[in-house]
């Protein structure tokens, strides 16, 4: 508990002032008091201060409160409410507001300031990384998030004076994150209202217009719109039902959205006409939903159980289509009194309305598990960050099974790769297959609702670079750049290591004999935390052997022998950190040599690879001269170009040919010209070696139709 504060003398009370204190009525007269002696601290620390509109600035403060207010939120938040611009915009520290008004109230105001006092490199990246301190503070306490929302909305309602270049951005960055975390907290009203005033500072004409044509709309639809409500109200009255039925329109954002999206005209729009029904318990609003599809046809596909299986952000109800006079659709909502409250204040209604704990406390579990899962997904990279959260704000979800029954909702267009990560880290990074329904599926396959997932791992199996490209929740996409980032390092750190003593072995030193102290001095000189870090530079080619070697052998004034000329041995199997090359798609006895490329390691490349010709003669001291070692086991893609006569069956004798020889196909296309005495099969096969392609080129030899075998390189033959 914090100590009781020490208040200060109020200043002059203006109107807007005392109709605030008298919204107050709620809260205890001691949280009034703090309340009041916060009020005073800021109008006398934002005295000298104006809004661009010219007003006094602690109408902003106040407003931001009233908004607090409306939520029926603790003394402790409307305190932080009216402070929360005193540490960004005055001289206050953070201790002065903890002496005077409390811990928790000064934890919340530093939530919310922003960290101007840092520089960053960009505006992007002061906002992601201001975005990341909000999420943060968010995660200890729900009430940042919401006074941080009170304060946008009532900055974007007063931004006539500002540059519109301005409004726009701040406009923009509200669409794409702040009306979105809005819903994610179920603060449905507040949401619809940022994004009707956002759209009408991005595109004020589209908003103008749609404006008038909604109201000209009104009129017209009144009678058929009162005619089908008259009917709901009747049927559900003789089914016994007792119900608040009403009219709900879409706001103007949805309907530009809408028509944007789906090449609407407006008319196509508004053609659908919107009901909410409100009862007093769940088993009513089943009831209710029999009414109501036994007055009008509801449309097959078009029901869903959102009280069953509720939204992330808490939301409920049912959700039907009818078919209504003149064959005019009718959406409808049901729910109870709670559910309303819920589906328009969200995580606010915990406060709002006492008779609704249990729904309440529920809601704030699962929005705190929400924000702790944006945590996890935290990088040193603030933008990276940023664009993963953004992700995740979008609400589009549809509901999976575990083999166990538990009900999992994920991103619209997730697939079995994201599912893996959000049940676990481990089971997403061991994730080596799937089935959904037991049926075996790729792990791209997107998931669709009702599916049962069942995630098969395997201890050696390890996130794959291409899973990058599909899968669509940040959690997943920062884990396993966070997995390839660390296994990177690592590969690329004993990658470095051999480099760096097969350099020095070059010059004639054996590492063994260099003292440790010349090592730590070069590392200390280097500017380097540790020498793994040296190794893994080298690896990733951000330093060259040579030039570490060198210096080394600089500061333990070592003469360096007569170079001997040694080669790099390598298997191929090493993983990220070497590389073979695409173009050229070297196999174990090709004659090879190597490229320190920076930030992909070494790459490895055939001697007669036509695309490294002119890199090899302008760029020599790039290129390290490398040497197959035997494995066993491992099998490389090769491309080969096969020449045929036009006969029926041939490409199943070369195929057959490939698979007697102990190869695996792995892609064939072919140059088709019925016309042509001759086609030419365009194959990707996987060989151990050199000696094993002979024998598969042998194999077709064999075979009358094949006139010629070309192994493709780099594009040429």
């Amino acid at each position: 508990m914090d100590p009781a504060p020490s208040f200060a003398p109020l200043p002059d009370e203006d109107p807007a002032y005392r109709v605030f204190l008298d919204s107050l009525d709620y809260l205890p007269p001691t949280d009034v008091e703090r309340i009041r002696a916060a009020y005073a601290f800021a109008a006398r620390a934002h005295a000298q201060q104006k809004r661009m509109s010219g007003e006094p600035y602690i109408t902003h403060p106040l407003a931001v409160a009233g908004a607090v207010v409306e939520w029926r939120m603790d003394g402790v938040a409307v305190a932080a409410a009216l402070l929360h611009d005193v540490l960004e915009d005055t001289g206050t520290t953070k201790r002065e507001l903890s002496d005077r008004f409390g811990k928790e109230v000064a934890e919340l105001v530093d939530g919310l300031s922003k960290l101007d006092k840092m520089e960053f490199a960009s505006y992007q990246e002061a906002q992601a990384e201001n975005f990341r301190k909000m999420l943060m503070a968010m995660a200890r306490d729900l009430r940042v998030v919401l006074i941080k929302l009170a304060d946008r909305q009532h900055n974007l309602q007063t931004m006539a004076a500002l540059r519109p270049d301005k409004r726009r951005r701040i406009a923009n960055e509200t669409l794409e994150i702040y009306a979105p975390i809005a819903l994610r907290l179920g603060l449905n009203k507040l949401y619809r209202e940022m994004q009707d005033t956002c759209f009408r500072l991005v595109h004020p004409y589209r908003a103008g217009i749609l404006a008038k044509a909604m109201n000209a709309a009104r009129g017209n639809r009144s009678e058929l719109l009162t005619s089908i409500q008259e009917a709901i109200i009747g049927k559900l009255a003789a089914a016994g039902l007792d119900a608040d039925v009403f009219g709900r329109e879409k706001s103007l954002y949805s309907i530009y959205r809408k028509m944007r999206d789906k090449h609407l005209s407006f008319s196509q729009v508004l053609d659908i006409y919107g009901f909410r029904v409100v009862v007093a318990n769940v088993p009513t609003c089943y009831l209710a939903l029999g009414a109501l599809h036994s007055l009008y046809k509801p449309v097959p596909g078009k029901f869903k159980d959102y009280i069953a299986i509720p939204k992330a952000n808490g939301y409920q109800s049912l959700h039907t289509t009818l078919i209504g006079p003149y064959g005019t659709p009718v959406e409808v909502q049901v729910r109870t009194h709670d559910m309303h409250h819920v589906a328009q204040e969200g995580i606010a209604a915990h406060w709002l309305y006492k008779d609704i704990e249990d729904s309440g406390a529920d809601l704030q579990i699962k929005t705190h598990k929400w924000l702790q899962s944006l945590l996890e997904m935290q990088t040193s990279d603030s933008a990276e960050f940023f664009e993963n959260v953004k992700i995740d704000l979008f609400p589009d979800e549809v509901y999976v099974f575990t083999p166990k029954g538990k009900i999992m909702a994920m991103p619209r267009g997730a697939t079995v790769v994201d599912f893996a990560y959000a049940v676990h880290t481990d089971v997403g990074n061991h994730c080596s297959a799937a089935r959904i329904n037991h049926e075996l599926v790729p792990l791209r396959t997107e998931l669709k609702n009702g599916d049962l997932v069942e995630i098969v791992t395997a201890s050696q199996a390890a996130p794959n670079p291409a899973w990058l490209n599909y899968v669509k929740t940040g959690r997943a996409r920062s884990k396993i750049r966070h997995f390839l980032r660390t296994m990177q390092n690592e590969e690329s750190s004993r990658l470095g290591e051999r480099l760096l003593r097969q350099e020095l072995l070059t010059l004639g030193v054996v590492p063994i004999s260099i003292p440790a102290e010349a090592w730590e001095q070069m590392v200390k000189a280097s500017g380097y935390r540790s020498l793994e870090d040296v190794y893994t530079d080298i690896g990733l080619g951000k330093r060259l052997p040579s030039v570490v070697a060198r210096r080394l052998l600089a500061r333990e004034e070592l003469k360096p022998d007569v170079p001997s000329n040694m080669t790099l041995a390598i298997h191929g199997t090493e993983g990220m950190a070497i590389q073979l090359a695409r173009c050229c798609q070297p196999i174990p006895g090709d004659p090879i040599i190597g490229s320190i490329r920076k930030g992909s390691g070494l790459v490895i490349h055939t001697h007669d690879c036509p695309t490294i010709r002119k890199s090899r003669s302008t760029e020599p001291q790039k290129w390290i001269d490398v040497e197959w070692e035997p494995e066993e086991g491992k099998l490389f893609d090769i491309r080969i170009k096969v020449e045929v006569k036009n006969r029926r069956g041939v490409l199943a004798q070369v195929a057959s040919a490939i698979a007697e020889a102990g190869s695996n196909i792995e892609h064939v296309a072919m140059d088709t010209d019925p016309e042509r005495l001759f086609t030419l099969l365009h194959f990707t096969i996987q060989v151990a070696h050199r000696t094993h392609l002979a024998a598969v080129m042998r194999g077709m030899r064999h075979i009358p139709e094949v006139t010629r075998i070309v192994r493709e390189r780099g594009g040429e033959a």
